[in-house]
């Protein structure tokens, strides 16, 4: 179950954006992430819901999308999220996150490719504009964006061939993740 759950979970970057996300539902995968683990138990992720059409447009010009894909300018209209959780670090509860994070938005996409959904976690972000449109008070700390939606993309992984880990495109569109296998990532301590 667990594996299925982490292999469908890929980094989608196109969507089906007839299909709408509820705030009901971001909350519900929000609650996985504070069900997580959290480093000292500290818990200072907070999260800003974003589900406004509006809102949502105007926040995507400030997204990086896929650096290996160089030419690539991101979704289109019509593929393009129609929901984000913003990640934030509340510095009044602390100024480290530790690996929060990173637990945190995996538990969230997790929720998301279980109940048919999908998302990208994006760290290229203009952080300042973006924290301008969340209105965003001083000890708010912006670190992610995760961009959500029902996917409109195929991605399939494939064993790294060449040292090569740049996932690619073909003339399909068939988005390919070039992963490492595990006797690649095991080291021999006997």
């Amino acid at each position: 179950m667990i594996k299925e759950l982490i292999t469908r979970n890929r980094s989608y970057r196109r969507f089906d954006e007839s299909v709408k996300i509820s705030t009901e539902q971001l909350l519900k995968w929000i609650e996985l992430a504070s069900l997580s683990a959290s480093g000292r138990n500290a818990q200072p992720l907070k999260y800003a819901v974003i589900t406004n059409e509006n809102l949502c447009s105007k926040i995507f010009p400030f997204l990086g999308w896929a650096g290996y894909l160089s030419n690539w300018k991101g979704p289109a209209e019509g593929e393009r999220p129609v929901a984000y959780i913003a990640v934030i670090k509340d510095r009044s509860i602390s100024e480290n996150h530790y690996c929060d994070d990173g637990i945190a938005m995996q538990s969230i996409l997790l929720g998301a490719v279980e109940d048919g959904f999908g998302g990208c976690m994006i760290g290229s972000v203009n952080k300042s504009k973006v924290a301008r449109l969340l209105k965003l008070e001083e000890q708010h700390e912006l670190l992610w964006i995760i961009a959500l939606g029902k996917p409109a993309e195929e991605v399939v992984l494939e064993q790294v061939r060449n040292n090569d880990i740049k996932y690619w495109r073909d003339e399909a569109g068939v988005h390919h993740v070039p992963k490492r296998s595990v006797t690649e990532l095991v080291l021999k301590t006997e």
